[in-house]
């Protein structure tokens, strides 16, 4: 899960990780000071499966998830975000 500075970006992104570390997701939370690409690059190197963005969208009610093996990266209303990730990360697996 990456999220950007935005404290309330932040904050949502360690509410919707504790919802689906409760869930029985595993989830990385990479709250580093890098840049977004930095944090892209590095859960390519150590193969995270589903990527959840709080970004630019997440003014707007959005999040972000990519896929890594399919490429594939969609927008989710926050309300049903951790729905559609739980059934994403079990379709994967």
């Amino acid at each position: 899960m990456i999220a950007n500075k935005d404290e309330a970006a932040r904050a949502g992104a360690e509410s919707i990780a504790t919802q689906l570390d409760s869930l029985g997701i595993e989830v990385l939370f990479d709250d580093r000071k890098a840049s977004p690409g930095v944090k892209f690059k590095d859960s390519e190197l150590i193969g995270v499966p589903l990527v959840v963005v709080l970004g630019r969208g997440w003014a707007d009610g959005k999040v972000e998830i990519r896929d890594r093996f399919s490429g594939e990266s969609r927008e989710l209303d926050i309300d049903s975000a951790v729905d559609e990730i739980v059934a994403a990360v079990r379709a994967t697996t």
